[in-house]
């Protein structure tokens, strides 16, 4: 069963194209709660898929334990190591996914656990630098590169940046490790159900320094909501549509909106398009 309906986050209303889009936000409102025991759902992956959901390289030791200490803080709360590395005993304690980069030859991703990844494995990813981190994304080095580089270079402790991001997929699970499994299914769905087979899947992530070992900590949250939510209130439909159909190419082939372009449309014009959905 996938999470409750939420629209927590609605980024297409702000973006239809990539974005670095951090913008500072509170300290207390860094983690965002809302699920009452993320161990229940991160230890079975971390005992039956460990590769695929965490991974460390040596020397991270240290940043790990700041991580740790920065949760126990936030959550007011012990949170039991039980022999384990810390910052898997951190991400217990949260249902946030949490990645640690640390500055080395360059910044480059020495710990993390992750259970709610969108196509992509831990080990796949362990060790890499932030450009090869973004290699997939179309032109991401040319735009973006330096400038996020600057973010993590200029972090000072105790500011906590947020970005969102989204897409479409046709899975309510937060664990995706694997794109070909999940959109092998496509071609079964009902046009009928897209509304219903349809997720909206947006990523709350945010960024912060560990002002003890200089480390830098990646968090990543998954929403999911059914597209049909996007029925519940004026606008709503009108919004999503117009960032489906305005996204640049680049972004379109990254998120394979063609895939479900066919799904979205027919969901969208059988929901009655409003003059703003139209645009005529």
């Amino acid at each position: 069963m996938g999470p409750p309906v939420s629209l927590r986050h609605t980024p297409w209303t702000e973006s239809c194209d990539f974005a670095v889009g951090l913008r500072p936000i509170p300290p207390e409102r860094w983690l965002e709660g809302g699920e009452p025991d993320p161990a229940a759902r991160k230890d079975p992956l971390f005992a039956a898929r460990p590769d695929v959901v965490w991974g460390e390289t040596p020397g991270s030791e240290d940043a790990q334990a700041e991580v740790l200490e920065l949760v126990v803080a936030a959550l007011g709360a012990p949170v039991p190591r039980a022999g384990r590395p810390a910052l898997l005993a951190a991400a217990r304690a949260v249902p946030d996914d949490l990645c640690l980069m640390e500055r080395r030859d360059q910044w480059r991703l020495t710990a993390l656990s992750l259970c709610a990844q969108t196509f992509f494995t831990a080990h796949a990813v362990l060790g890499r630098s932030l450009a090869e981190l973004h290699a997939p994304v179309d032109g991401f080095a040319a735009r973006f590169l330096s400038r996020v580089v600057r973010v993590f270079d200029g972090l000072r402790p105790g500011l906590v940046l947020e970005r969102r991001n989204w897409t479409v997929v046709n899975s309510a699970e937060r664990f995706t490790p694997d794109a070909a499994p999940v959109r092998a299914q496509i071609a079964a769905i009902d046009p009928a159900e897209a509304g219903r087979a349809l997720f909206l899947r947006v990523e709350r992530q945010t960024l912060r320094r560990l002002p003890r070992t200089g480390a830098a900590l990646f968090t990543i949250r998954v929403w999911l909501d059914p597209l049909e939510v996007l029925l519940a209130a004026p606008g709503r439909l009108a919004a999503f549509a117009q960032a489906w159909r305005d996204a640049p190419p680049a972004f379109r082939a990254y998120k394979r909106f063609d895939l479900y372009d066919p799904l979205v449309e027919g969901f969208v014009r059988a929901a009655g398009e409003s003059y703003s959905v139209n645009g005529t």
